[in-house]
């Protein structure tokens, strides 16, 4: 990770990955920013954290988007901000998710998948993610889920885990996944278990954690464990990952 914000307090340490240094790709329908080296941008610092390998944060024109291409044995989520999102696999399934809500995708063994923005007019924006799975080649699968505004005001709503506990879809990461919004003086508290990673991706907003700062596009890396604080939130939209190491 590149030391540029490191922040270290008790038994935890907070390394800044600030949004204006995210690899960039414009090809003219996609503009996207990576967190890690992803396509033909490519950073050795920034080859992922624990388990996680991919976020990209992808703004897609009306009517375009990714044609028909495969994956192999990754866990693939999308995470819907704005517009929505059309998916199509060769196992057969179809769907549209609209802002708010999380399609999944467990590439496993392999499987082909397109992805269309279906407006003409608007543009769709995501959070596209990758995690790597605990054991290759497993029978791919899929699933989609709504998140509602209240499920996550004020409060981490967990919606991917190994275990599909608290009604969260099933992956085959060692991963637990949440979102959130927080603002005025909303606080949220939460562990980070000693043996795990964690990341925090801020998706629209500004949010501190344990008094780091963080602003729309910057990740955070959290090393350690103890209690995590989210609070100072202004129309404060993200995501918090309890990772494998």
């Amino acid at each position: 990770m590149t030391l540029q914000y490191v922040k270290s307090q008790d038994t935890l340490r907070f390394t800044k990955r600030p949004a204006n240094e995210r690899g960039k790709a414009d090809f003219g329908w996609l503009k996207s920013a990576h967190s890690f080296s992803f396509g033909q941008y490519y950073d050795p610092k920034h080859l992922g954290f624990g388990n996680l390998i991919v976020i990209n944060d992808d703004l897609v024109d009306g009517g375009k988007g990714f044609g028909a291409h495969p994956h192999k044995n990754a866990e693939i989520f999308s995470y819907v901000l704005g517009g929505a999102l059309e998916h199509k696999d060769s196992m057969g399934n179809g769907s549209v998710v609209s802002e708010g809500g999380v399609q999944y995708m467990s590439a496993g063994s392999g499987v082909t998948h397109s992805e269309f923005n279906p407006s003409q007019t608007e543009e769709m924006r995501f959070l596209q993610v990758w995690l790597l799975p605990e054991v290759e080649s497993t029978k791919p699968a899929y699933d989609t889920l709504d998140l509602k505004p209240a499920d996550k005001d004020g409060k981490l709503k967990l919606f991917l885990s190994k275990d599909g506990r608290d009604g969260s879809m099933t992956t085959q990461a060692d991963s637990s996944v949440y979102a959130a919004t927080l603002k005025d003086s909303q606080t949220i508290t939460h562990e980070l278990p000693a043996g795990r990673k964690g990341w925090v991706q801020v998706a629209s907003g500004s949010v501190s954690v344990n008094d780091v700062p963080l602003n729309k596009g910057d990740g955070l890396a959290i090393d350690g464990s103890g209690t995590l604080t989210f609070d100072q939130g202004q129309d404060a939209e993200f995501l918090y990952f309890d990772l494998a190491p």
